[in-house]
């Protein structure tokens, strides 16, 4: 699995390409949590090239999300297929994250 990061201004965009599944999930929760290293971390996920993703991914989601409610922030996602979407919503779990259609739009609102 490839996972792109860039930084775009003061946020880190950070995008996998692939499905989130096991031993990929874990590698890029380890990158994800790396960017919370900072004192106002403002972190967009882009799902847009995720076709699925699995529980491990959505713990990691979830533990990152939790992570940086504690600290007044918030995890951003962006570009979400329909089929994570409906895993988010299945879940319960959408209320964890604001959703974005456009990482730009995202980006923007740490504005």
């Amino acid at each position: 699995m490839k996972i792109d990061s860039v930084k775009m201004g003061s946020v880190d965009v950070i995008a996998p390409i692939g499905p989130l599944v096991d031993d990929d999930a874990h590698h890029f929760g380890s990158i994800l949590r790396e960017k919370l290293h900072v004192t106002n971390p403002h972190v967009v996920v882009s799902l847009q090239h995720v076709p699925y993703l699995d529980s491990v991914a959505l713990e990691t989601l979830v533990l990152v999300s939790e992570e940086l409610a504690e600290r007044a922030e918030e995890l951003k996602l962006a570009q979400v297929p329909q089929i994570c979407r409906e895993v988010l919503e299945l879940t319960g779990t959408t209320s964890h994250f604001r959703l974005f259609n456009e990482v730009e739009d995202a980006v923007k609102s740490y504005l």
